[in-house]
């Protein structure tokens, strides 16, 4: 199997239907296979041959689903770039990659100028107008390209890369396969099929591999595709009702933005007849006020991760009603698709009974062929063909999972991992730290805000303002602490580690709270 299939059979099938809206653009998918055709043919005269990578750094669009198919149609490996990445992250995930092409929008243009190793004439500027000096043209290369023959590559041949965060600090490069994408999203949609006239909504970034796997996949399913350039609550709305969308994805941060939203004027979506939610866990008081938001709406949950295509287990909407099947249901994360394999292990990767908590371990077609570059860590996490995820469940007599915690140190915040020891490394560079810890506190949105425990260097004041601009430098936005205090010591293990399971995570009087300029009342 290879993902660019999926496009040519839409294209030969269905090629009057329109597979993509962005914002006064459409088009067919008739038009968009010859357009990805001659795209794949302007890469490859840049250049690209098969197995190089391409990067992409942009804000959602229909030019990012044809750079997608374009990539891979050429028998190149797409890697999408996060974003909310500051440039230093960027720069460290391209020196990594080491990609031939660079494609941009206007947002990131300037920060494509200044990447080592990427000269001018291999980045590609992909927005509306002419292209900066010096950069090549993504509707040019469409208007003077020929359409070439899709490369061929599929199976097991690598796909994508996906940087993922993790507790080390350092992003790693997953790699997954065409049929690795293709097999988890068929076996997550035997369990909850999508309808024959699926309008699905891209809101959350493309660059996330949650969004990305139902680009492909429903791409099969010849869907319209309508794609908006980031979350914003309004424009979702607006979307909904103006496109006529019936299918979206949502992180629960998302759901409890738009429930804020649509409080003012309490009109439930209503056209909506499939809402999928993943990337963290959700407080069963959101999830209610979802069924409210969404009335007609088949609710699922997914639970994976990027190393998985990434679904492992789906709570199908026959489990996850708002009058729930049994106790403790929505809260669980359902049962294992089709095709994958769990278990339940102690810190010997021995099997653990029904009940009791160990880390859960995956095998299946899914799983990805290692991280890039990293032979090492690639083997501390698949043994004897199964994935340690790091994630704490437990199994339910009824064969559905319910998450408990994290093995690893890793936050979820905005949808993303994010590493602990990544934001103190940033928080320790400034002159007036001396040491922090961080650690993930509960957020009314049903994720989880990051706060930061400082001590001050000998001598020193630690004005936080100013702390909060200085890490904004080093991080992407979404890794910057939103509490910050200051404290006299912090607790240690006998080792000299920090004990950070010691430290408060509930308000204090004590913090600040960097959003609102104050600490609690």
């Amino acid at each position: 199997m290879r993902l660019t299939h999926g496009l040519q059979q839409a294209a030969l099938h269905h090629p009057q239907r329109t597979s993509t809206i962005f914002e006064q653009r459409r088009k067919s998918y008739g038009q968009t296979a010859a357009r990805v055709a001659r795209l794949a043919a302007g890469l490859a005269g840049l250049g690209a041959r098969p197995g190089d990578r391409v990067a992409i750094l942009a804000l959602n669009s229909d030019r990012y689903y044809e750079a997608y198919y374009a990539i891979l149609w050429t028998g190149c490996v797409a890697v999408p770039c996060n974003t909310r990445w500051s440039q230093a992250e960027h720069a460290a995930a391209l020196q990594d990659c080491e990609p031939h092409l660079l494609i941009v929008d206007h947002n990131f243009v300037s920060a494509a100028r200044d990447f080592p190793g990427i000269p001018g004439e291999r980045i590609l500027y992909m927005d509306d107008g002419e292209a900066p000096q010096g950069l090549a043209h993504f509707e040019g290369l469409i208007a003077r390209s020929p359409a070439m023959d899709d490369n061929g590559r599929g199976g097991n041949d690598l796909a994508g890369i996906f940087y993922t965060g993790g507790t080390t600090g350092i992003s790693k490069g997953v790699m997954l396969s065409h049929d690795g994408l293709i097999v988890n999203f068929m076996a997550s949609t035997l369990l909850e099929p999508y309808c024959d006239d699926c309008v699905f909504l891209h809101s959350p970034p493309m660059f996330h591999l949650a969004d990305g796997f139902l680009l492909f996949g429903l791409t099969v399913a010849s869907a319209t595709h309508v794609i908006v350039p980031r979350f914003e609550p309004a424009a979702v709305v607006g979307a909904i009702r103006d496109q006529g969308i019936n299918s979206l994805l949502l992180v629960p941060t998302m759901i409890g933005m738009l429930d804020q939203h649509l409080r003012e004027t309490n009109e439930p979506l209503d056209t909506v007849r499939r809402l999928t939610y993943g990337a963290s866990p959700i407080s069963e008081a959101l999830l209610r006020r979802a069924f409210v938001m969404f009335p007609k709406a088949r609710i699922c949950q997914l639970y994976g991760q990027t190393e998985l295509s990434p679904v492992a287990t789906l709570l199908t909407s026959e489990l996850h009603t708002a009058a729930d099947s049994g106790p403790g249901r929505l809260r669980s994360a359902g049962r294992a698709i089709p095709g994958v394999e769990l278990r339940i292990a102690d810190a010997q990767l021995r099997a653990l009974p029904c009940g009791e908590v160990g880390e859960i371990l995956v095998r299946g077609p899914s799983v990805m062929l290692g991280y890039w570059r990293k032979p090492a860590l690639t083997a501390e996490t698949i043994v004897d063909g199964w994935l340690r995820t790091g994630d704490l469940v437990t199994e339910n007599d009824d064969g559905t999972f319910t998450f408990v915690g994290r093995k690893k140190e890793v936050i979820r915040r905005r949808g993303e991992n994010l590493s602990p020891t990544e934001v103190e490394a940033a928080l320790e560079q400034h002159p007036d730290v001396a040491e922090a810890a961080v650690i993930g506190v509960e957020s009314p949105l049903s994720e989880e805000d990051v706060k930061a425990f400082l001590i001050p260097a000998d001598g020193r004041q630690i004005d936080l303002a100013e702390l909060d601009a200085f890490v904004r430098q080093r991080l992407a936005r979404f890794k910057v602490p939103r509490y910050y205090e200051v404290v006299p010591e912090l607790p240690h293990t006998p080792t000299g580690r920090l004990a950070k399971h010691q430290l408060p995570t509930e308000r204090t009087a004590g913090e600040l709270d960097i959003e609102n300029g104050a600490p609690p009342a």
